[in-house]
């Protein structure tokens, strides 16, 4: 059998220690597909990256949803109401309905930059989590987000706890105090949403909103169960905002790092109107350097950097045997750094993303938000946040790292790839 090839002194021991060093290691030394472990490969390059995510068939998404359907005696959502369940949602979740509530979705990225203390050292990534937690809330549930932003909170607190390093990887069926937490507060979000969806069905407004697109019937599957519902929205809700707020926490820092650069999102974001809820999509598409700059600051730091499937036979990748019950891990963080799509891969280089003449390169490899099957949902609710915070920051502020001998974050892969404690100075921009 034709195996992928080895990093010299890894497997897990060097993986726990550094994980974005041996993956780099792995596309350095062994090329597209490289063994971590037996039965454990890495796609480290753009090819077979994008392979993986699109043969679902071949290599399924692992199962391990952050908030699992509770336990009734229904049992859980049948795959017809999965299929449903998704379907209804991407009514609300798809570039069309986004680019209709770009109004709603500026005045909360606004409040964002409104409320940035100027001119002292800041931990930056709570007040980013906070502003895009109510603009993903409010954009799920509109006038009922404020009932339900105690509870996203307290579903995103369960999400941290369980994202923390352990030494024990426990059986999913263990209930770890982390395990309990978690379904206490899912258990709490869905008894806040149950009465909102009585409410909505039963006076026949069920609204514009995401939750409003659920609760449609279908032309071809009905009407969808309210328990498939409730199991669905506590991790669309956290997913709404918490990969967001990594990678804004990244962008920030670019801002800070590239002052020429956020001069250029500034001049860009002068445009929009003063009053953010009169920004509409027109302004949106306006802001093309502002789409390009983030756009590569995901290309170099992926929030989701790994992504995890499983063979389900043996099948080939990259012309090596690939085992059924095998471990893929998509690597983005490296794909996306591949010298065959992208010329000088480690550079940040905005301009790279731009379609137009005299930009230096053209686009590559982008798998920041998946591909394939099991692609983000939420892909452009996310760029427009993203996008918006980008430029309304930009437009407001200078911002620059604190004056100090230590770093101004701490470098997280476990979860996501963050940069944890980030600290940043905002001056008004003259």
């Amino acid at each position: 059998m034709n195996e992928p090839p080895r990093v010299p002194e890894g497997g897990f021991a060097a993986w726990s220690r550094d994980r974005l060093g041996l993956a780099r290691r792995g596309a350095d030394e062994c090329g597209d597909v490289w063994q971590l472990e037996p039965g454990v490969y890495v796609a480290a390059t753009a090819g077979p990256c994008e392979e993986v995510l699109c043969r679902a068939q071949d290599f399924t998404k692992v199962p391990s949803p952050l908030f699992p359907p509770l336990k009734r005696s229904s049992g859980g959502p049948t795959p017809e109401e999965r299929v449903h369940s998704h379907v209804a949602r991407m009514r609300g979740l798809r570039p069309q309905a986004v680019a209709a509530r770009i109004g709603e979705i500026a005045t909360g990225t606004a409040r964002f930059a409104d409320q940035w203390p100027t001119g002292q050292d800041v931990e930056i990534l709570p007040l980013v989590r906070r502003a895009l937690e109510e603009v993903g809330t409010r954009y799920l549930f509109s006038e009922d987000a404020p009932a339900l932003l105690p509870f996203a909170s307290q579903l995103f607190l369960a999400r941290e706890v369980l994202a923390r390093p352990s030494r024990w990887v426990w059986p999913r069926w263990i209930p770890t105090p982390a395990r309990r937490f978690r379904t206490r507060q899912q258990v709490a979000f869905t008894n806040a949403l149950r009465p909102i969806v009585h409410r909505r069905r039963s006076s026949g407004r069920l609204g514009d909103d995401v939750l409003g697109q659920m609760l449609r019937p279908s032309s071809r599957y009905g009407l969808l169960q309210e328990e498939a519902i409730l199991d669905a929205l506590p991790g669309i809700t956290v997913a709404t905002f918490e990969t967001p707020s990594r990678a804004a926490g990244w962008i920030m820092l670019h801002l800070a790092r590239y002052p020429q650069a956020a001069g250029r999102v500034a001049a860009e974001a002068a445009l929009l109107p003063a009053d953010p809820a009169a920004t509409t999509s027109t302004h949106l598409d306006s802001l093309r350097y502002t789409q390009a700059l983030v756009r590569e600051v995901l290309r170099l730091h992926p929030p989701s950097w790994l992504l995890t499937r499983s063979a389900t036979r043996q099948t080939q990748l990259a012309d090596y045997t690939i085992e059924a019950g095998s471990t893929v891990l998509v690597c983005p963080y490296t794909a996306q750094r591949d010298a065959r799509e992208h010329s000088e891969p480690d550079r940040f280089q905005p301009e790279r993303w731009l379609d137009d003449s005299g930009s230096p390169a053209k686009p590559g490899v982008f798998l920041s938000f998946g591909t394939g099957p099991h692609g983000c949902e939420g892909a452009a609710l996310a760029m427009a946040m993203l996008t918006l915070l980008t430029a309304q920051t930009a437009r407001c502020y200078h911002l620059s790292e604190p004056l100090e001998p230590e770093p101004s974050y701490r470098l997280t892969t476990f979860g996501g790839l963050a940069t944890a404690g980030l600290r940043l100075r905002a001056t008004l921009r003259g």
